[in-house]
């Protein structure tokens, strides 16, 4: 995901100097110094406080921050604030004379290592990264697909797995759904596919790596792996106007448990455009922070389906909602087909055409 609010932190005028240099490059960043070396620039907020105080209001509120000063300072004046490489802010370093960027804080799931290539190689600096990943050329296994919106089972032992990546160890991968173009280039030489979960297990693997949007029950896996569910499944949905949100939650899940499919996976509903749209279902969108994508009447009936309705188009000239939306939506194959759950709601599941 993009860093979204970045500041600057210069403590000394060659940093102000570099900080203007950065602002003209990331225009939306913020720039702090201390007042004593104002020049009434407006470009720059001018603090009072100690830049111990400032740096604790920064850390906090910020993705990324950016401070013009020596490494052992950074660490120094951030220590009391580190807690977890999933919350803390991207930190990076760069020296009075900006010969070198150092990403300290945050490198992979923060973005401090992507954004001091970045800072590199706009200041004409050298770039400096420790993680391990990046200096054996390995795969990152904590931020793999982050770019896609991937996220990560929570029983995955990522902190195992990625030291059996980093040295060496043997891992087999499984993928069968999301986007291919994960890895650019060839794989590192101790990184296979399989192109069935029965082979990967039989690899004898140390360590597994699956991309799937299917619930996996068996244990070996389970215990070995770092399961990735991609955004991958378009849930097509045909309803009434007073379908309830428990109504629509409590059979979805009933439908993703009877086929196996994992929650997490949902890229998007799928629907027909009403000319008052179901309030319920854009409720729940919210709730579970998953769009709604609407088609008209005429898109939908274009759709060749599996089970079409002369009662569904009596009522909505299309004789199809939920699986028509769903293929529609996907661009992809039906998966699952249309759901009944009488009196008011229907369900079809579509895989995203990768």
């Amino acid at each position: 995901m993009p860093l979204k609010k970045i500041s600057v932190l210069a403590i000394t005028k060659n940093g102000i100097n570099i900080s203007v240099r950065i602002l003209s490059v990331f225009r939306l960043c913020k720039i702090y110094a201390p007042i004593k070396f104002s020049n009434g620039d407006k470009k720059i907020i001018w603090y009072s406080k100690s830049t111990s105080d400032q740096i604790k209001e920064l850390f906090h509120n910020n993705d990324a921050v950016i401070c013009l000063f020596s490494l052992g300072a950074v660490i120094r004046l951030i220590a009391p604030y580190i807690k977890s490489k999933k919350t803390d802010p991207a930190i990076i370093s760069i020296d009075d004379k900006a010969k070198f960027v150092i990403s300290v804080l945050s490198g992979h799931i923060g973005g401090a290592n992507n954004l001091t290539d970045q800072l590199a190689n706009k200041l004409g600096s050298t770039s400096v990264i420790t993680t391990a990943s990046e200096v054996n050329k390995t795969i990152p296994i904590d931020i793999l697909g982050k770019e896609f919106n991937w996220c990560v089972e929570s029983r995955s032992s990522i902190t195992k797995i990625s030291a059996f990546m980093i040295n060496d160890e043997k891992i087999g991968v499984y993928q069968d759904a999301g986007e291919k173009n994960w890895w650019v280039g060839e794989l590192p030489k101790n990184v296979k596919k399989y192109t069935t979960l029965q082979t990967l297990k039989e690899s004898r693997s140390r360590a597994l790596m699956i991309i799937s949007d299917r619930i996996i029950n068996d244990e070996y896996i389970l215990d070995n792996s770092v399961v990735y569910r991609p955004k991958s499944l378009v849930i097509g949905i045909g309803l009434h106007q007073n379908t309830t949100i428990k109504t629509i939650q409590n059979n979805l899940i009933k439908c993703l448990e009877k086929f196996k499919l994992s929650e997490k996976s949902i890229a998007k509903f799928a629907t027909i455009n009403k000319q008052f749209n179901v309030k319920s279902l854009i409720e729940l969108s919210k709730e579970m922070s998953v769009p709604i994508e609407y088609f008209e009447k005429n898109e939908l009936a274009k759709i060749n389906v599996p089970n079409p309705s002369t009662v569904v188009n009596k009522f909505e000239r299309t004789y199809s909602v939920a699986e028509a939306a769903a293929i529609l939506s996907s661009q992809g194959e039906l998966i699952i087909e249309k759901q009944k759950f009488p009196p008011d709601l229907t369900l079809s599941i579509s895989r995203i055409k990768n």
